[in-house]
């Protein structure tokens, strides 16, 4: 019970380092350019720094949070509480439920597009980067943030940090599939998307339940990503039309 309490309040430390760390480097960059945010739109480097960064802290917040507090010998701590095991057959499986789920996931945003109406479908990302003309540097960096970053930060918090504080109280492990995808689609703070975000973290909690490590759910989460990255670094960078 004691290691599963610790393992949740690293949860929320690091969850609410997310908002802290945008705030700070808000007040950091307006510092330095005090006409920051005068303007309604951050500037490219500003922008991608809000994206990328907070999300690394709360890894690492994660990451600091389980080498202190949790119980267990210390050597590989970080590895063992995250469930972290680099297996090629468990990294196939995650690719394979990563390329799997966009057959639920596709359909799933075409039918919650036809809901909300195309003028509000689109995520919080997308929304900030609409008509935006970023260097390449820039837009790559977004890309690789939205792909391979997040995607990992993300599946620490909730498939990693969460699913094992929950695995300490001996939940079962179906409970534990719901409640962090159920988790996972609200902290995203997107109301009209919830639905379709529950929807895709289905593959993601299923890599990770059917081969009892993270780096599978990881896999399949920036497999997800990947079209969406894809095409915002061909909008933003000029190469597609917005």
């Amino acid at each position: 019970m004691g290691s599963g309490l610790r393992l949740l309040g690293v949860f929320l430390a690091a969850e609410l380092s997310l908002p802290a760390t945008s705030v700070l480097l808000l007040v950091l960059l307006a510092g330095t350019n005090p006409t920051l945010l005068e303007s309604p739109r951050l500037p490219p480097w500003p922008l991608v720094a809000v994206l990328a960064v907070p999300p690394l802290v709360a890894a690492l917040v994660a990451a600091m949070g389980i080498a202190s507090l949790s119980g267990g010998p210390r050597r590989a701590r970080i590895r063992r509480e995250l469930a972290i095991r680099w297996n090629r057959r468990d990294l196939g499986i995650g690719l394979a439920f990563g390329t799997g789920g966009l057959l639920l996931t596709i359909p799933a945003a075409a039918l919650w597009s036809a809901w909300v109406g195309r003028d509000q479908a689109h995520s919080a990302i997308g929304e900030v980067f609409a008509d935006r003309r970023l260097s390449l540097v820039v837009a790559l960096i977004a890309f690789l943030t939205i792909w391979l970053v997040a995607p990992f930060c993300e599946e620490v918090l909730f498939r990693g940090v969460l699913w094992k504080a929950l695995e300490h109280w001996h939940w079962n492990r179906w409970a534990i599939f719901a409640v962090t995808s159920a988790l996972f689609s609200i902290a995203h703070l997107e109301l009209t998307r919830t639905p379709l975000l529950l929807v895709i973290s289905i593959p993601l909690g299923l890599a990770r339940m059917y081969t009892g490590n993270l780096l599978a759910s990881v896999i399949a989460h920036q497999m997800n990503n990947l079209f969406p990255a894809v095409g915002l670094l061909l909008a933003t960078s000029g190469w597609l039309a917005a």
